[in-house]
């Protein structure tokens, strides 16, 4: 696709920007990793779309699959390195969903069982940096 201004958030969207990639990589970072399973725990997702969403993760580098039976041909799915690198922004969506939707499930640190929040981070300063001083500008 040929764009005027190569943005990382359209270049994302071109990615996981469908209805399920996103709630696919959610229920395998919750310890989902078979088909049977996330055909059960991503909310009304056929089967035919959860095994082309599967192969375009795998595709794109998201996810790995790793057969664990012959007879019947079985898979298991874990995320890559690329596919937790999406776990911030499945845990972003998790916060604004949290603050202005409906929701039966929160973020939580797992050491402590406290709700945690997502924040900007300056790699170059090491210093946090709020919403108010961040800008999306052309590289």
């Amino acid at each position: 696709m040929s764009r005027r201004v190569r943005c990382p958030i359209a270049s994302t969207l071109d990615i996981v920007g469908d209805r399920w990639s996103l709630l696919i990589v959610r229920d395998i970072l919750r310890g989902h990793h078979r088909f049977s399973d996330l055909r059960e725990t991503v909310e009304g997702i056929p089967s035919s779309i959860l095994s082309d969403r599967l192969k375009v993760l795998e595709r794109e580098g998201i996810v790995a699959r790793r057969p664990y039976s012959d007879r019947p041909p079985r898979s298991a799915y874990t995320l890559t390195g690329k596919g937790h690198a999406l776990g911030v922004v499945v845990g972003a969506l998790s916060s604004w969903g949290e603050r202005y939707g409906e929701h039966d499930l929160s973020i939580v640190d797992n050491a402590c069982g406290h709700g945690v929040s997502l924040v900007y981070h300056c790699e170059t300063c090491n210093r946090a940096a709020p919403r108010n001083r961040v800008r999306l500008v052309e590289s």
